[in-house]
């Protein structure tokens, strides 16, 4: 992104923000045992160079709401989920699941580490992210209650779990465009759709705003997915390439075109849902904006995104 795409109204940067949350989540995990596996794992798995996607949306979006609480309320819901992102790769990556070699340019942890202490850090990251979302200050008790119930029910059986198992399933299976679009929403929407929704709570949003989250989340959701089927076979993601051959992803069964059209689709109903939210500032739409423009440079013609 162009230092243009990368500063915002009033001087908001995104670097900036980025740094916050680095030495946010640096200062969190520095108590964690460097001289044992697990604990070196956890600080490598999530301190590694992250786009960190997850923890931006969620400031920008408190920034657009008006939020006018604690600084360091919001930066320890962002880390919190930031943990859990950073959990849920490591799962994704160990043997029994996509066995994957490589995770944002290094060997994956379980390669490094070994599987049986991967899925130890792994737990031992949940359980510091939900200890930390209890715990910040803040929030009231029942605030604290409400975002530890939405991000658990996104984790579960019921979100990124159920998610998971359908990815691993549909592999070799014919799967129609819903069938893929449902699993899409466990693997990737939910996490984006609870944490939206632990940002309205915290920004005090009313019910219809936080009904209007929930929708932008969905989009925005199905939109990241899509970028990262598209990105599968490039070789600057970090990433294994080519790890979805045989996987029923959109790509695989509709093309790029339509999947880049889809994107756009997407796109253009999150910015149709943050209109009605009427949010205070435009950081959010910025940010879509500048992530859609880089990744989807060298695919489709640009449409017109603005």
């Amino acid at each position: 992104m162009s230092e243009n795409e990368n500063t915002f109204s009033g001087g908001l940067s995104v670097h900036e923000i980025k740094s916050n949350i680095e030495q946010h989540l640096a200062a969190l995990l520095q108590n964690c045992d460097g001289k044992t596996a697990v604990g070196m794992a956890m600080q490598e798995s999530v301190l590694g160079q992250g786009k960190r996607i997850r923890p931006l949306m969620m400031l920008l979006i408190a920034h657009d709401l008006g939020y006018a609480g604690e600084k360091k309320t919001l930066l320890d819901l962002a880390c919190a989920v930031e943990m859990i992102h950073s959990a849920s790769l490591i799962l994704d990556d160990i043997p029994c699941m996509d066995n994957a070699d490589m995770r944002r340019g290094k060997p994956t942890i379980h390669k490094k580490y070994g599987e049986s202490v991967a899925i130890l850090a792994a737990i031992g990251l949940l359980t510091r992210a939900f200890a930390l979302v209890s715990s910040t200050s803040g929030l009231s008790g029942e605030q604290k209650a409400l975002a530890v119930s939405e991000l658990a029910n996104a984790v579960g059986e019921q979100g990124l779990v159920l998610g998971q198992f359908r990815d691993l399933a549909g592999v070799g299976q014919n799967q129609d465009i819903n069938d893929i679009t449902a699993t899409n929403e466990l693997k990737t929407g939910v996490l984006f759709i609870a944490m939206l929704q632990v940002i309205g709570l915290t920004s005090h949003a009313s019910e219809a705003t936080r009904q209007r989250l929930s929708a932008f989340a969905t989009d925005f959701g199905q939109l990241f997915q899509l970028l990262d089927d598209l990105s599968d076979s490039h070789y600057t993601t970090g990433k294994d390439r080519n790890k979805d051959a045989g996987k029923p992803t959109l790509v695989n069964v509709m093309g790029r075109d339509h999947v880049c059209d889809r994107v756009y689709h997407h796109f253009h109903s999150a910015n149709e849902h943050l209109d009605a939210i009427g949010v205070a500032g435009q950081e959010t739409r910025r940010f879509i904006h500048a992530l859609l423009t880089l990744a989807l440079a060298g695919e489709k013609p640009a449409m017109k995104i603005a």
